[in-house]
């Protein structure tokens, strides 16, 4: 049964996140190379959980991405959140891997609450079929209209090739022409990446390799942002350090039925903030994390 939200037990600093990932569904139309896909139960955040996790979350973020695993525009209620989420004070972040876009424009541009636009358009080369021109004239006429309507616009290619893999990019080189026509040259240098047009980023970053127990450790200094201005609730409420984490592993407790400062005093919660303080991964995931491993 859903707890309803009484605010927080004990005195804690107002936004101490800079951002926490809501997972709206864990279910995806695609089917990603890269991604390690998930073995939890399939399922859509229900409203009455979403308005009891929102209402549990505002006084500690402004910002809600509507992210972790799944594709958050195949929610049949996006509009609705939208519009809670909006009603409460949220900015919200909505990461997608474009495929549904047209079907979704109108839900998206007519949200005063959407702040940003993620499109992964490393997606694509990732999966098998369809028409590169279609999806990236698509991803960037939907992108155009967003900027013009003050959403903030970020392609990702998260598929350059790093020391230990290669990803796929072949096709890195179609997918900039393609943009180049919507968003014609020259491009501003920003950090990690380039900035296409006022609001129209691109950002350019390696393959990972996502947190796995059966691989080796890293050897990386692992200062993550989890719970430190970050993390992770999944669409059956459980609260998870960081976004990467896709099966729940370190799961630190349930906000449905829970307070949030009551999960973060927990001793689990307390070692893993620490730690990460320290430069330091205590649990044995976060040692073979290959998102750290970018920073060794």
């Amino acid at each position: 049964m859903r707890q309803q939200a009484t605010g927080n037990r004990q005195q804690q600093p107002q936004k101490r996140f800079k951002k926490v990932y809501l997972e709206i569904t864990n279910v995806c139309n695609r089917d990603c190379a890269f991604c390690p896909k998930t073995k939890r139960t399939p399922g859509f955040l229900a409203e009455a959980d979403f308005v009891c996790l929102l209402d549990k979350l505002r006084p500690w973020t402004d910002f809600l991405y509507f992210h972790l695993m799944g594709e958050p525009l195949l929610h049949p209620a996006l509009g609705r959140f939208l519009a809670l989420a909006g009603a409460r004070g949220f900015r919200v972040i909505l990461t997608t891997n474009g495929t549904l876009l047209p079907q979704a424009a109108g839900t998206l541009l007519a949200s005063p609450a959407l702040h940003k636009l993620n499109v992964s358009l490393h997606s694509f080369e990732a999966n098998q079929g369809g028409s590169l021109e279609d999806y990236v004239n698509q991803c960037a006429a939907l992108g155009a209209r967003a900027a013009e309507r003050g959403i903030l616009v970020n392609f990702r290619l998260w598929n350059g090739d790093s020391a230990a893999r290669s990803g796929w990019n072949a096709e890195n080189q179609r997918i900039l022409s393609l943009l180049e026509a919507v968003f014609p040259r020259p491009w501003a240098p920003s950090r990690g990446g380039e900035r296409l047009a006022e609001r129209v980023y691109l950002d350019r970053a390696e393959i990972f390799d996502w947190p796995d127990r059966e691989a080796p450790e890293t050897g990386a200094r692992h200062g993550c942002y989890g719970l430190r201005d970050q993390l992770g609730v999944l669409w059956d409420g459980t609260v998870v350090p960081c976004c990467l984490d896709h099966e729940g592993e370190l799961a630190l407790g349930n906000l449905l039925t829970e307070e949030l400062s009551d999960v973060l005093e927990r001793p689990r919660a307390r070692a893993m903030l620490a730690g990460f303080r320290r430069g330091e991964a205590v649990e044995e995931l976060c040692k073979r994390c290959g998102y750290a491993a970018r920073f060794r």
